[in-house]
């Protein structure tokens, strides 16, 4: 029977991808805080990352895979050194944050990494791309192709912690026939990777113990053909109301993410951030579903969880409409 260890295995990503080794037969052992439970199948090991004897549970025995996801580089760095004699294959989920630049449109793996943060980096001082390189620094010198370097975009599909991608399908759903508003769409690109396609390709790859480094992301599509299909997606028929971005931006509304934003709208200056090369991904047998399956799975999400409900990312319908009542005086 194959050991694997997850680092973490509670949370959403990690959570899939637990359940998607048990689901595989395997002897699935999650190491978390505990606040939440581990999946169906796996067993527990409760323990806090920034205690030093946080690995002592998990050192006394080998394992087939390890599978890390953390973006803090001071754990990161203490379970390769506590593992690293222990583990046969390691990937460890990084993201294309990672990277220094997002000005060139198609980049793919050789594009550099942002510098790595410093170990005991103060908490005011994180920085998400410099701590994902430092990571990555961490695994990659000390198991060098006993490891694995796998890059997501935006994770989307049911279960999404923050709220991004289904604020769209589960706004033209409840919008029914009202207007919707959208953030400037002429130039504006979309690039999402499902998590059920990142969980099969993580596990499938921990399984062969693939070696290599690979943006797991999806294809790079025009923002407006994805909302398209989102209204087609929600049986919208009303209005979807482009807004000027520097109207926006004046009015509070922000880009991205977090409350009063438009999810998924980039600020200016960032062409190469939906474009990134999925080829060696495609290359090591990485599968992309349909963006329309993702859609009707993530409205059924948002049906279950409530299309009105507080979000951590959109806007309030409230908020909305006063906004599209402005635009139209």
């Amino acid at each position: 029977m194959t050991d694997v260890l997850i680092l973490g295995g509670t949370g959403w990503l990690s959570g899939a991808i637990a359940r998607r080794w048990v689901d595989a037969g395997a002897s699935v052992t999650c190491l978390a805080r505990g606040a939440r439970p581990a999946p169906p199948g796996a067993e527990l090991v409760v323990a806090d990352r920034a205690d030093p004897g946080a690995y002592t549970a998990v050192t006394g025995r080998d394992w087939d895979e390890v599978v890390e996801i953390s973006s803090i580089p001071d754990h990161v760095a203490a379970a390769v050194d506590g593992l690293v004699t222990r583990a046969r294959h390691w990937t460890y989920v990084s993201s294309v944050s990672a990277y220094a630049s997002n000005v060139e449109v198609g980049a793919d793996e050789s594009a550099p990494l942002s510098e790595p943060a410093a170990p005991g980096t103060p908490e005011d001082e994180y920085d998400y791309s410099r701590a994902k390189a430092a990571a990555e620094a961490s695994v990659r010198s000390v198991l060098g192709d006993r490891a694995a370097i796998v890059r997501p975009g935006l994770i989307v599909g049911p279960g999404d912690p923050t709220d991004r991608f289904g604020y769209w399908v589960g706004r033209f759903a409840l919008a029914g026939d009202g207007a919707v508003l959208a953030p400037p769409l002429e130039a504006a690109r979309a690039q999402v990777i499902d998590v059920d396609d990142l969980t099969d390709f993580v596990v499938a790859r921990g399984m062969d113990g693939w070696h290599g480094t690979a943006n797991a992301v999806g294809e790079s599509v025009p923002l407006g053909g994805m909302l398209a299909l989102a209204r087609e997606v929600a049986g919208h028929t009303g209005a979807l109301v482009e807004a000027d971005g520097e109207w926006l931006t004046a009015q509070g509304v922000a880009p991205w993410a977090g409350p009063r934003s438009l999810p998924l709208w980039l600020p200016p200056g960032m062409p190469g951030f939906m474009t990134r090369s999925n080829g060696a991904y495609l290359a090591a047998g990485g599968r992309l579903r349909s963006i329309r399956n993702t859609l009707e799975r993530a409205l059924w999400a948002e049906r279950a969880r409530g299309l009105d409900r507080e979000r951590l990312a959109g806007m309030t319908r409230a908020d909305e409409l006063a906004l599209l009542a402005d635009l139209a005086r």
